[in-house]
């Protein structure tokens, strides 16, 4: 996830974050995610998300639940702390931070797709169960699984009323069919409310790692594992989506 450090996506580009990937466009998984945490935990209202990025996920969340959201990047903290103004917001790394505090559920989303390597995993799973309760859910919704992975292209992004706005084109693809990653090379277009325009483009590495693996380091982390196709109205293929329940034994050893 090392990654993360420099990508301009995360960095000066985090507050076009709004118009890159609109918060709309994010209902439809919120609402998947808010039903497999009902029910897999009835009566959950405490809400952990890692990654949150730009709190796009939360802002449809919130009302459900109460939010604490932990991201990485300080400009996309700023975004979500505009949009999610009644949330906790932690900037930490997913895989070491610990609040000292327990949740009903943890939410990693596509921040997932920046764990490269089974080491990063498992450090992830190990946060994930510091800040559950006995009997809580974890949700993974990876971009990608790769027994479905298929090379792709997308493009999007828009404008503000000010005339200023966004444009992207992304394409992901497998330049090595033998490791464990993915490569997406971004272009940007932003035009600014006085009508300058600049470009830039970026390569983002992101892990691939097959279905039965993420089973397997779900159980092997205490959890009760399940996969599902979570389907919504995208023209995309449903994302294959990870929920585990964490048994009490291992809470308590954690605790």
């Amino acid at each position: 996830m090392d990654s993360l450090d420099t990508p301009r996506m995360y960095g000066d580009l985090a507050p076009w974050w709004p118009l890159l990937s609109p918060p709309e466009d994010y209902a439809e998984e919120a609402a998947m995610v808010a039903g497999l945490v009902r029910a897999a935990a009835p009566g959950a209202r405490t809400l952990l998300e890692l990654g949150s990025g730009g709190g796009h996920n939360a802002v449809h969340l919130r009302t459900a639940y109460e939010m604490t959201l932990v991201d990485l990047s300080p400009g996309m903290l700023e975004v979500s702390r505009r949009l999610n103004p009644g949330a906790e917001h932690v900037e930490g790394d997913m895989r070491t931070v610990r609040l000292g505090l327990t949740f009903d559920a943890v939410l990693v989303h596509d921040a997932l797709d920046y764990l490269l390597t089974a080491e990063d995993v498992a450090a992830l799973l190990a946060t994930a169960v510091a800040h559950l309760r006995p009997g809580g859910v974890l949700v993974l919704v990876p971009d990608h699984v790769r027994e479905t992975f298929e090379e792709d292209t997308e493009h999007g992004g828009t404008d503000a009323a000010d005339g200023s706005g966004i444009r992207y084109l992304a394409w992901t693809y497998d330049p090595d069919p033998d490791d464990d990653s993915v490569v997406t090379q971004f272009a940007y277009l932003v035009r600014t409310a006085d009508g300058r325009v600049a470009s830039s483009a970026e390569t983002h590495r992101c892990g691939l790692f097959g279905q039965q693996q993420w089973l397997g380091w779900l159980t092997g982390a205490g959890f009760e594992a399940s996969a599902l196709v979570g389907q919504t109205d995208e023209d995309r293929p449903g994302r294959t989506v990870f929920v585990g329940v964490l048994s009490a034994g291992e809470a308590a050893d954690q605790g």
